[in-house]
């Protein structure tokens, strides 16, 4: 299952009504743009969340894989990208400035939906990490998802579920279990691959404890591909304090595997973060595009 955000608009009523998203594939000057070839990697069972004038309006999942099909709005011969969904409108729709500050820290830097101030960005179908899929998930259960009696706060969430008459409720239960069983199976096999090629401490301070040490992405899960998120060469085995200085940007690493220390730490904490200047970590071939991309878009400078 993956996530997708798509940006409708004026063309919300027609799609939804047609149960399909539809894109074209060209524009007037004969080229296409990733927000509309990104349909062809829609499958079914996908969801898809629905974002019109700055609020998400609808969730839906795909009934079929992509395909090809001629502008069903109009008589004018388009040939376009097609997706048969299965729309469940929100009674509450989510308002994304409101919920921007929780949604921010999840965003990926490349094809986000949403502009810094949170806006959306101009285009059709954009991707939706999982992180993101479950934050805007939680908030669309805690806007949609009410219990009738206070008692009700005592049951469990598969009773919610069990009400046959609202379908949104287990529709998101169901999503939001399976996105996070996806990030838990990812997570574990990052983890178990990473532990088979280094030694079980941290590179830098050589902690060996097993519940200090945690596997580290250095392209975070929200900005990975499927395949760079499951790769233990994006990765480094840290204990949780420096963990944390390399998730946030505060230290990062070279092509020779050299740290380099953000100047919003000052020289004279170092030795309370555990950290010195002339600091290495072991690095192959393979963790230079890695660090790389971290040094270049995470870190704070130098």
């Amino acid at each position: 299952m993956n996530f997708y955000i798509v940006m409708q608009g004026r063309n919300y009523i027609e799609e939804k009504e047609h149960q399909i998203i539809w894109s074209q594939q060209l524009d007037k000057s004969g080229q296409t743009q990733h927000f509309w070839e990104r349909m062809k990697e829609v499958k079914s069972g996908d969801v898809i969340f629905h974002y019109v004038k700055g609020e998400i309006v609808a969730i839906s999942k795909a009934q079929q894989d992509y395909y090809e099909a001629q502008n069903p709005y109009t008589n004018e011969e388009m040939l376009g990208y097609a997706v048969k969904t299965m729309y469940e409108e929100l009674e509450f729709p989510i308002n994304i400035k409101e919920k921007f500050q929780l949604l921010e820290p999840v965003l990926p830097i490349k094809y986000s939906a949403f502009q810094e101030n949170g806006d959306g960005n101009q285009g059709y179908l954009y991707p939706c990490n999982d992180l993101l899929a479950i934050k805007l998930l939680e908030v669309i259960s805690d806007r949609n998802i009410y219990e009738e009696e206070q008692e009700q706060l005592e049951f469990s969430i598969g009773l919610i579920a069990d009400k046959t008459r609202n379908t949104l409720a287990p529709f998101l239960i169901e999503v939001e279990a399976e996105a996070k069983r996806k990030i838990r199976k990812g997570q574990q096999k990052f983890t178990q691959g990473l532990l088979a090629m280094a030694e079980r401490k941290c590179v830098l301070c050589d902690i060996t404890l097993s519940s200090l040490v945690c596997a580290t992405h250095s392209k975070p899960w929200k900005d990975s591909t499927e395949q760079e998120r499951l790769d233990p060469y994006n990765g480094l085995l840290l204990c949780r304090n420096h963990s944390v200085l390399y998730k946030e940007g505060y230290i990062a690493f070279d092509g020779t595997g050299k740290i380099h220390i953000s100047l919003e730490l000052n020289e004279q904490d170092y030795l309370k973060y555990g950290l010195h200047s002339k600091m290495r970590v072991q690095r192959l071939e393979e963790n230079k595009p890695y660090f790389k991309w971290h040094k270049r878009n995470v870190f704070k400078g130098d």
